[in-house]
Parts: structure tokens; sequence; C-alpha cells
């Protein structure tokens, strides 16, 4: 029952000092579990989660003032108010949604390798990623823990930093030797609801369960007296149960950077400072009784307290006149300049978004129709932090894709171990469509359909979108040829493709340019059928309105030509009844 900590004491034991007095097992997982549970970084863990769920310092702090004797001293009559302004979540949601918002993409250059990595990483796994995303910003790393469900299918399960102790086997942080989880549980003891704290010990020979009770380590045992089960569980088809373990510790570390460091740690002064000056000036409005000062003459009465209560319960005050001098009732204004809060509170939430190197979705920069330039420039500290956050990301999807391999061969799908997979993340960043959509109408024949395609802001899954093109465009060549009465009592026979020859009305060679389709054609690939057959109509009466002003018999040939086109995209002839008055 207790091999596992003997084994763990003897991979570790280069870290108890030679002729020191010895600790067994036990003492060793206890000292470092206590230890680890007081320690200022999973204190820092634990603050990064309440301060994003809207649990901040504020709520617990007390009014003060200054007593007889001079020092500070709690006051319960005055006003307390706690405001929260959670900018420290809004970075958090900013960052995880920038670089994990969108799925990513799996691409691999085996087809059968790529289908079943897409299969696996679905949606869940996607929203799981963005949640860990979020973890990884809270805690500094995060874990995840890959495991099969009841229907036999792989899945991951997200454990946050403060509940994870790591025993690495180099100073880099790269390869686990153990871990430890520390989590809690509601119990009942007799009718009285407690909290049971839980101890998993995570190493290659399986799971080891233990209860921690005021410190002491207990083994918790199943039915059978065990505390020690397997990660797999295979069973033959004569019903036999065979454990089995991973050849690594199922543990992933994701990083939110390589120090292991929480975003709270860059922000929280800011974020105090922020909730502080909301929370002062609600006080002082709060307080305007009391921002006018008194100044009393000859008072007719004991004591202050009594004066207070007068005012307050009738509003009026008793004076007396003493040795020919009235009394009477001064006062003396302080003004709450709410100026100096705005200003301060501005400086505040501008430098917790520098320092946690976010962007100000009200940046002046997108004011009007702003340039890529500005958009980039105000995006370039999220940015910089992304590749940051990417890297660590795609250093944990090289230990995800070695669990993900050996479930495939382990299932008879296949020995993958050689193939390569690339992850690329899909940053969900702000941009000027027109200007990006000019971009790709500009590259047209320059670049591939494509990476055109790819970088078109309208698109969200370019191969489906390339797929569709191309049966527009199959559609297009299949349409069969119609007759036609023209205006003019004359028939002919209009076929859609064929063969083109420059002319001023049905090819004009300053549409068609060499290396590149006619102008029609890429406004088709470009702009989709439905579009172009509205443009046609359009410049049908645009050519009849204007014949007998400009080129005469040419404009009314380009009229029936655009008239031609608009029927072969499928219009309504019947549209075609609106002539020029």
């Amino acid at each position: 029952m207790w091999d596992v900590l003997t084994n763990i004491t003897a991979r570790l034991s280069n870290l108890i000092i030679s002729g020191a007095v010895q600790m067994t097992d036990k003492q060793f997982l206890e000292k470092e579990i206590a230890r680890w549970k007081r320690s200022p970084e999973r204190m820092m863990q634990i603050k990064s989660f309440l301060y994003y769920n809207d649990d901040h310092d504020i709520l617990h702090r007390k009014r003060q003032m200054i007593g007889e004797d001079g020092k500070l001293e709690d006051v319960e009559n005055l006003p307390n108010n706690h405001i929260i302004d959670n900018q420290y979540g809004k970075l958090v949601n900013q960052k995880a949604n920038y670089l994990l918002g969108q799925p990513f993409t799996v691409d691999s250059e085996n087809d059968q390798y790529a289908e079943l990595l897409k299969d696996l990483f679905n949606k869940r796994f996607m929203k799981l990623l963005k949640n860990a995303g979020k973890a990884m910003l809270n805690g500094g790393i995060a874990w995840l823990h890959p495991y099969y469900r009841d229907d036999g299918q792989l899945a991951f399960h997200l454990f946050p930093a403060y509940e994870i102790l790591p025993f690495w086997s180099d100073s880099e942080h790269t390869e686990l030797e153990f871990a430890i989880r520390l989590y809690t549980v509601q119990g009942y003891n007799g009718t009285e609801p407690v909290l049971i704290e839980k101890v998993e010990v995570y190493d290659l020979e399986g799971l080891h369960r233990y209860t921690l009770d005021g410190g002491t380590l207990t083994p918790d045992v199943d039915e059978n007296g065990q505390n020690t089960e397997s990660y797999i569980t295979y069973t033959d088809s004569d019903g036999h149960a065979e454990g089995l373990n991973w050849t690594k510790v199922p543990l992933i570390p994701l990083k939110y950077n390589e120090q292991e460091t929480p975003l709270l740690k860059k922000v929280k002064s800011l974020q105090d400072g922020i909730n502080v000056m909301l929370s002062d000036f609600e006080n002082g409005m709060q307080e305007d009784n009391r921002n006018t000062i008194l100044i009393l003459k000859n008072y007719d009465g004991e004591n202050l307290g009594e004066f207070r209560k007068n005012l307050s319960t009738f509003g009026v005050v008793k004076v007396r006149s003493d040795d020919g001098a009235d009394g009477g009732v001064e006062t003396l204004e302080i003004t709450v300049n709410s100026e100096n809060y705005k200003a301060i509170l501005d400086l505040f939430k501008k430098a917790l978004i520098e320092n946690g190197m976010g962007y100000d979705a009200k940046d002046d920069r997108l004011g009007g129709n702003p340039n890529q330039m500005n958009i980039q420039s105000m995006y370039s500290d999220i940015d910089l932090d992304a590749n940051d956050m990417e890297t660590e990301l795609q250093a944990a999807f090289e230990d995800i894709l070695w669990f993900v391999d050996a479930h495939l061969y382990n299932t008879g799908k296949g020995d993958f171990s050689q193939e390569t997979a690339n992850i690329t993340f899909n940053r969900d960043i702000l941009i000027n469509e027109s200007e990006a959509i000019q971009n790709c109408r500009d590259s047209v024949g320059i670049l591939s359909d494509e990476t055109i395609v790819t970088q078109h802001p309208w698109v969200d899954d370019p191969a489906a979108e390339l797929e569709r093109l191309k049966k527009q465009k199959n559609s297009s060549r299949n349409l069969k040829p119609r007759i036609i009465t023209r205006s003019r009592k004359t028939t002919r026979r209009v076929q859609m493709m064929g063969v083109k020859m420059m002319d001023n009305v049905n090819h004009p060679s300053h549409y068609c340019k060499p290396g590149r389709k006619e102008c029609i054609d890429e406004m088709l690939d470009l702009f989709g059928m439905e579009a172009v057959r509205d443009f046609c109509l359009l410049n049908r009466y645009k050519y009849q309105y204007r014949y007998d002003l400009k080129n005469g018999a040419e404009d009314l040939q380009k009229a029936d030509n655009y008239e031609k086109i608009y029927l072969d995209l499928g219009g309504n002839p019947e549209k075609l009844a609106l002539k020029v008055g």
C-alpha cells in the first residue's frame, strides 16, 4: 500500500542531505504537501482564480480612522462600499479568446491521420482548450489529464494549477517524474457536512489515492482494500479485465509562459487601485452630510452625539447666547472632485492594459475607418504575449499527440507515431474588411485561388468554400443554350461559354488582361452569381438610358449583351420588362 512512496523517495533521494535524519516515505510526501499548500506561489494561483470570479480583496476591506492614540482603528458607522470593476477578468477573457476563440486547424500530409485527429479534436475539445487557456492565464500553468470515458473514447480532464504539485526530472520543467493532486470533496461527518481533502499521486505505476486529514496521509482504499489503480482497463473477448498504464505520466502541462507566472501577478496592484478608487468615490458621495463641516457656537447641549441625533431627528438644534455672543451653526463645505477620480481611474486602466499586454477596444486608433496598420499597432502587445502562449501550447501539443498516437495504435486505427501533424492557431484579430477584400481582389492572377480564399475575411472554412466555388463554376459551364427573343424581333442562339472574339461589345480588350480571366469571370469568382446577375441587369438599363447621348448603336448592343448574360445566369425575364421611359 505504501510501496509507491518507497519508489518515489528512492527517486528523490538526492534531495535529502547526506547524513541528515532520514524521513520516512510518508513523512516526505506529507511535508512536501504541507510546504506547497502554504507557499506564496500557490496562494497567488488561488487568488488569481478568485479575482477572475469577482472575489477581490476590496470585498474584505474595512473603513478605518485615526483613533485617539494616533493609531488606525476600524469604524463601523461610515459608508464602506466594495465596488469591483473587474478589468483583470476582462483581460483574461480577451487573451484567451484572441488566441483560442477560433477553432485551430489540424493539417498532416497523411490524410487518414488528419481526419482521425479532426475527429478527436472536436468542438468539445476546442471548448476544453479555450477553458484551459483561461486556466493557464490565471494559474501560470494548467494541466490536461488523458483518460478513457465509459464508452471507450479518449478524453481529457482539466486540472487548475493550484491542484497539482509537480516533481520535475529536469530544471527546465519539461519532463515530469511524478505529480500530486490535492483537491476537496463534499462529505459528511455523521449528519454534519464537511470538506474532505483528497490526494492523488500520478506516476508510471498508476494512480494512487489517499485522504489528507490534519496533514496526515491515509490510503483511500476501494472495496478490495486497494488504493492503487491502473489508468486503463482492457477487457478481452472472454470478459477478462487487465489493468494497463501509460509509459508517460498522464499529466500534460499547459504553460502561460516559461516562468509559469500567473497574469494576476503583473496587474494585481492596478486592479486593486481601480477598485479602491471607485469604492472611495462612492463612499465620499454617500457622506454628503459629513462633507459639510459644522461650526458650533454656544451649543446648548451636552455632547456632539446629542447634537447629531437632534439634527437628524428634528432638523434643528438649540443654541444660546453667552455673554452677549449669539449662538449659531455655520458650515464649511468639502467638495468631492469627481474629475480627479476619473483621471486616476483612466491612468490605472491604461496601465493595467499595458502591463497585462492587452488592447483597448475603445482606442482612438479605431475611430472612423481605421486602416490595417493602426489595427496591428493596437494589437502589438497582445500579439507578442500570444506568441509566448502559442510557443508553450505547441510544445504541449507534442505531448497531447503522443497520447493520441498511442490511443490510435492501441485501438487498431494505425501506427502514426512517425507522422507529423501541424497545429495552427487562428487568432481572432479585428481587421478592416474593406481593405482585406480589396487586397484579395488585387491578388487574383498573382496568388492561387486557395491562398486568396483562405485570406478572405468572410471565409471560415477555406476547403468548403473552394468546393462551393468549384460546383458554382461547373454549374455555370453546364448551362444549356437557350433561344431568346429580343425586343427588336431578332432571334439568335446564345451560349454562356465558348470562343471569345475581342470586340467593344462582347469582349472589350480592356476587360481581358493577358494571363488573367476576363473581368466578368473574375467577378463571378469573387462576388458570386447573384451579385453579377444584378450587375448585368443594371448595366443593361444604364446603356439603354444613355445610348442617344453617348455611343448610340454600340450602347444598345452593350445593353443586349448584358441582357444575354443576365438570362444565362438565371435572371428573371419578367424584370426585362422594366424599360427606360
